[in-house]
């Protein structure tokens, strides 16, 4: 009880406290956006798993061209692009998606300030495990069986901004290490651990190691 109290407020607090100081960055990231390529200035992503597999929006600067996940998935020509993106995790170091002003946004993680949103919502917090999507958990599970027991145990909690495998590697790490990491981290219930995650994650941010 107290953990889950503690956490909230932090969660609110930090998320206004947050989305103020960083308001000029999100206004000249949308203008970028504009600027750069038509569309939209949100991601029109799938839906993520939440708590207790609870089904949310989450809020994220579009780094890529329009309808970039339904083009991958319907786009004959993205055949071997789409194997290479299940293959290697759901990610791509080369992605000929993402936009110019994408590129730069996904390596310093400015894509996922939007989140704060979602952190004042309640359906995410500042820290937890991975905001994944559904289809990418059910094909992964498949993959490796072995993970099904650490999904549940991620679940259990909000997702979050940052996490321990975000400080942990980011996209170099692979699915069934993030899972377990995140698992982990979902069973210690620490605030103090979370602001050790959060003290790690500026410098993350500033290198845009394992961003891709």
């Amino acid at each position: 009880m107290f953990y889950n109290i503690t956490k909230r407020l932090i969660d609110i607090i930090s998320s206004l406290i947050l989305l103020t100081l960083f308001s000029p960055i999100m206004i000249l990231t949308a203008i970028a956006i504009k600027l750069d390529s038509q569309g939209p200035v949100f991601a029109d992503i799938p839906l993520r798993v939440g708590k207790n597999g609870k089904m949310f929006k989450l809020y994220k600067f579009r780094s890529m061209i329009p309808k970039a996940d339904t083009i991958l998935r319907t786009d004959p020509r993205l055949k071997k692009l789409l194997a290479a993106y299940r293959k290697n995790n759901y990610k791509l170091k080369e992605d000929p998606r993402i936009t110019r002003v994408g590129a730069f946004i996904r390596r310093h993680s400015i894509d996922e300030f939007p989140q704060l949103i979602n952190v004042l919502i309640g359906n995410m917090s500042l820290v937890g495990p991975r905001p994944y999507h559904d289809f990418e958990l059910q094909e992964q599970s498949q993959k490796y069986p072995e993970v099904v027991k650490y999904i549940e145990a991620m679940h259990s909690v909000k997702p979050g901004i940052t996490g321990q495998w975000q400080v942990s590697g980011r996209s170099e790490v692979d699915f069934e290490k993030r899972i377990k990491l995140d698992a982990e981290y979902a069973k210690q219930k620490n605030i103090f651990y979370d602001i050790l995650i959060m003290l790690k994650t500026p410098l993350v941010i500033i290198n845009g190691k394992g961003a891709y």
